[in-house]
This record gives structure tokens, sequence and C-alpha cells, in this order.
């Protein structure tokens, strides 16, 4: 069974349609990231699993039994949220307590459960800290310590380390995958960031205009993208016309590429997905485009470079540095040439996919 289950979900705001029929669901002990551009629907849907939405249409289960209008603190989940929402007039301790003094726990129990979310979360000895004395980082710590005192079987995390600055925002995504695998809890985790959710994630769940684009591990998503959307919103990609000539062959800028992929049909216009770091560079006449180097920036592993060739400017990535102005060919391997079906509307772009 399920830990987590949206059945039909349909949610409006005045006369803005963020879900429509939406289905998901989510496994104990998995975490599950919901990954799209701003107004996807992605935070709604994590406050409807909060209940602090309520969906127009549709059921939210638990284990089963029908939660849609339970309350948020009937639940068995906490929420940390983007500004970590601490209260600065109360310490690091009295923050954390909390919720537990509500519950009506003793001192004894209290005082324990400080310290062992303390210890979790790397902050041992900050219990007299005033909250204005922390930094973002551990600002963002002590939100998760007071989430997870609570004991819940879900924490839903609303954009938690989007405050943060690059390096601490790693810092923390390690931090996360440690917490959740010594805990057992299930994460459900919302972002707009595609390198979190690849880092952190067991399931990632891109969605667009309230639709489900694609659903899988990292991996799946990244290498095996079911549609052009999907492949631009994850990491970078060259997205161009192609003309699938038949089973296995498919031309690109007028010059035929051997690929891997079947079942197009005979001369059906396809989008066609190439990574920069798939594209091989060589000498002219060495691959199957002969092209330009018009720009050239070294990114630190790696130089990222714009090649001009066979009429489209492709983005490509390389340890080895071509001079702007340098001529290349460029080549790649039929296995690296994903084809996708190319929309016949604009609105076919965002895709219902049975869950």
């Amino acid at each position: 069974m399920a830990l987590i289950e949206l059945r039909n979900i349909s949610k409006s705001f005045e006369d803005t349609q963020v879900l429509d029929n939406f289905n998901l669901t989510v496994n104990e002990n998995e975490f599950i990231t919901l990954l799209g551009p701003s107004g996807c629907g992605k935070t709604t849907t994590l406050r409807i699993i909060g209940g602090f939405e309520t969906p127009d249409e549709g059921q939210v289960f638990f284990e089963g039994v029908d939660i849609t209008n339970v309350p948020p603190n009937k639940r068995h989940l906490n929420t940390v949220f983007q500004k970590y929402a601490l209260f600065p007039h109360m310490n690091v301790e009295e923050n954390i307590a909390f919720g537990l003094k509500i519950s009506g726990k003793s001192d004894a129990y209290i005082k324990d459960k400080i310290k062992y979310a303390l210890k979790l979360v790397n902050l041992d000895g900050f219990e007299k800290r005033k909250i204005d004395r922390l930094s973002g980082g551990q600002q963002q710590r002590i939100a998760m310590a007071r989430a997870i005192v609570n004991e819940p079987r879900v924490l839903l995390l609303d954009e938690p380390l989007g405050a943060l600055d690059l390096k601490l925002r790693q810092d923390m995504q390690y931090e996360l995958i440690r917490l959740k695998n010594e805990l057992g809890i299930t994460f459900i985790y919302v972002t707009h960031d595609q390198e979190e959710a690849l880092t952190m994630s067991d399931k990632v769940v891109v969605m667009n205009k309230g639709y489900i684009q694609q659903m899988g591990t990292p991996e799946q998503i990244y290498n095996e993208p079911e549609n052009a959307f999907v492949a631009d919103f994850i990491g970078d990609s060259n997205i161009v016309d192609g003309i699938m000539v038949r089973d296995k062959v498919v031309k690109i800028c007028d010059t035929i590429f051997p690929c891997i992929d079947d079942g197009f049909g005979q001369n059906k216009p396809v989008d066609v997905v190439i990574r920069p770091e798939d594209l091989i560079i060589g000498k002219p006449g060495q691959g199957h485009l002969d092209g330009e180097v018009v720009h050239n920036v070294f990114q630190g592993v790696h130089y990222e470079m714009e090649i001009e060739a066979g009429g489209f400017l492709w983005l490509a990535q390389n340890t080895t540095s071509y001079p702007v102005g340098t001529k290349v060919s460029l080549e790649v391997e039929p296995e690296n040439i994903q084809i996708m079906h190319k929309p016949q509307s604009e609105g076919e772009e965002a895709i219902e996919i049975d869950v």
C-alpha cells in the first residue's frame, strides 16, 4: 500500500486552473521531489498534502485512509518552509520544544528530544542561542530539528534551501540525504532547482502547467527525457528539428545520423535532443557536421562552447578548449541521440501521464 496517494486532484484559484485531475503516489521512506517552473502546481500539491489547501475535486489518502478534510495538525507530517518560520522571541531550545509542549510532553522527554535533534543537525550546544544570532544555514537546521522532534512519518519541504548561498545550499543537500537515511522519514521536496532534484531524490516528478510531464529516478529523467520540455528543463540540451527517415535513422540539419530509436514512422517530423557533453568535437571532416566555434567560456571542470554547424548553434561541453574561430567537426554516438514526438500544438507540451 502506498503511504500517500493523491487521486484525481483538481484545484483552481479564481480563474486559474493550477491542478487538473492530478494523480500521485508516494511510497514510504522515499525522497520524492516535485520539480518544475514557477506556477506549475508543485507548491499547491505540497500544501494539499499538508492540509493547508483543500482540493476542489479529488481525494488525499494516507495509508489508505481518506484525509482530504483532516486539518494539518492531525496529519502525521511536518512542513519546513523556505523562510523557516522560527519564532524570533524564542531561543533555539524554545523553538524546538514548541510543538512538543503543545502536545503535553513531559519536561524530561522534551529535553531529551531537543538534545537528540540538535545532535542530528550538527548543532550540539546551541540550546540557548538566540535566533537572530544564527546564520541562514543554522536557522534552516533549527527548522529541521523542530520538525524532526515531532517524529512525523512524512516531512514536507517547500524550497527550504532557496535563501542560502551556493556552497551552503550544496552542503545542506547532503545533510538532508543523511537525515533521510538516518531517520527513515519520507521526504516530499519542492524545488525549481534541477541540481537539487537530481542530487537528493529517489524519484523526481517533473511538472508543468498542473500536469506530470515525467516521473522516474534522476538517471531516468536526465538520460531518457520523455519530451522536449523535460529535456530542456533538466540540464542543458540541444533541441533541434529532425526528420525520422525510418527506424534508427534520423536527419538532422540535412545530414543523416544513425540512432537507436524506432516506431516513429517514416519521414516524420521529430524533436531531437542531444546533451552538450555528448557532442564529440574533432577536426573538420571527421564528424557528421563541420562548423566553427563562436563562443567559449571556462566553467571550471569543462569548457562550454557554442559551435555553429549545419545552420544550428550547438552547445558543447568539453575538457579541451577550442578557441573562438576554430574550425571543428561534430559527431555523436547513436545511443546519445534522443528522439521525441513533436507536439502538434502548444497545449500538447503539458502532457498528462497516468500514474
